[in-house]
């Protein structure tokens, strides 16, 4: 399938690994230029960047200015059409909300849901004086799926996905659309690295990383395809949701967990 989206100019922030990094080499994939920003942009997104297929700053997007700086890059292409809000992290809270102090309430939020709020509203003049555009924000299926070993980042994922549905009513008749994807644990670092949640998890009770990833997919009565989602699956996801293949959806959002959630 063609997404027809050769030519256009993307935003991709925490574009350096996970599932930012596999969006941002889909998107090269499909003939897009890439503005992408994280904190590091060595490793495989340096060697985009090195390639000229990317454009990529390192950044914090948790600051204020973090946005702007990243979104004025896009004057160099002429125009922004894409914006992809993927950067976020998640802590366990293994002592229990008690043990959540208001400084690690306030970085969550801040990191999981103030930045896309700030990065979106860096992107959204541009896109709104040339009357189109696609914003596809990563949520989580903890915006629904509530889970008080991570409670923070439930409470700011919820705000996310209640944002850009909020959002999309308001730039939707001005020809913006705003989606979102959740997706269940994916093979990221995030959930399998070494300070990921598996091994945090791990730590706790005494056992090994793989024992705890196979807990983790028999958790919520157990994943119906039995294996974490790949971040190329992510990816091709929401090039399709920013694509105009799928020029009417908007408001929407995407579940892909595996059949991790088992209600409607």
């Amino acid at each position: 399938m063609d997404l027809g989206l050769k030519g256009q100019v993307a935003v991709v922030t925490g574009a350096s690994k996970g599932i930012g990094l596999a969006v941002t080499k889909a998107l090269v994939a499909e003939g897009v230029r890439v503005v992408a920003g994280a904190r590091d942009i060595g490793g495989e997104l340096a060697g985009l960047a090195e390639g000229g297929a990317v454009r990529s700053l390192a950044v914090d997007l948790s600051t204020s200015e973090g946005p702007e700086k990243l979104l004025a890059l896009t004057a160099e292409y002429g125009g922004l059409d894409i914006l992809i809000n993927n950067v976020g992290a998640v802590t366990p809270r293994l002592g229990g909300f008690l043990s959540v102090t208001d400084d690690e309430w306030l970085a969550s939020l801040n990191l999981n849901l103030m930045a896309a709020v700030r990065t979106t509203r860096a992107a959204l003049p541009a896109m709104l004086k040339r009357g189109q555009g696609s914003i596809v924000t990563i949520s989580s299926v903890n915006s629904f799926l509530p889970d008080p070993g991570i409670i923070d980042y439930t409470a700011a994922k919820a705000a996310l996905t209640n944002f850009s549905k909020a959002l999309s009513k308001e730039v939707g008749p001005r020809g913006i659309r705003m989606n979102t994807v959740s997706p269940g644990p994916v093979e990221t670092a995030l959930w399998l690295g070494p300070h990921g949640v598996a091994a945090t998890v791990a730590k706790a009770a005494g056992t090994d990383v793989d024992t705890a990833r196979s807990q983790i997919i028999q958790s919520q009565g157990g994943f119906a395809t039995g294996r974490f989602t790949r971040p190329d699956e992510v990816a091709d996801l929401v090039l399709f949701l920013a694509s105009d293949r799928a020029g009417n959806i908007t408001g929407s959002d995407f579940v892909i967990d595996g059949g991790l959630v088992k209600t409607l």
